[in-house]
């Protein structure tokens, strides 16, 4: 399955736009993840637990999208767009959400 930011795929034509669809994963923090990245992990201002949760709830998200495309008879996905918000009780929650256009090519 090709995934791509871009309109289109070089060297392939799109033969059936199958929808627009969407993968979503929502990550909890955890209070001893939260002591340890103040403590230890940050560095330079970079926190490497925050990074691998970062890391995690996008692959979820493209994972979920990826399958939704398959499940519509897709091999591509073009126009994707990732987005990350911040939610719940003190900003306690992670949420990526990746959205794009399911395409059949040739």
């Amino acid at each position: 399955m090709i995934i791509t930011t871009t309109p289109s795929i070089e060297g392939k034509k799109i033969q059936a736009y199958l929808g627009v669809i969407t993968g979503e994963a929502i990550m909890g923090a955890n209070m001893f993840k939260d002591l340890f990245a103040g403590i230890r992990d940050l560095v330079g201002g970079r926190s490497s637990v925050y990074e691998r949760e970062l890391t995690r709830a996008r692959q979820v998200a493209l994972q979920e999208l990826e399958e939704r495309a398959a499940a519509l008879g897709a091999d591509s996905v073009v126009g994707v767009d990732i987005d990350y918000e911040v939610l719940g009780q003190n900003n306690g929650m992670l949420m990526v959400s990746v959205s794009g256009t399911a395409v059949r090519t040739s």
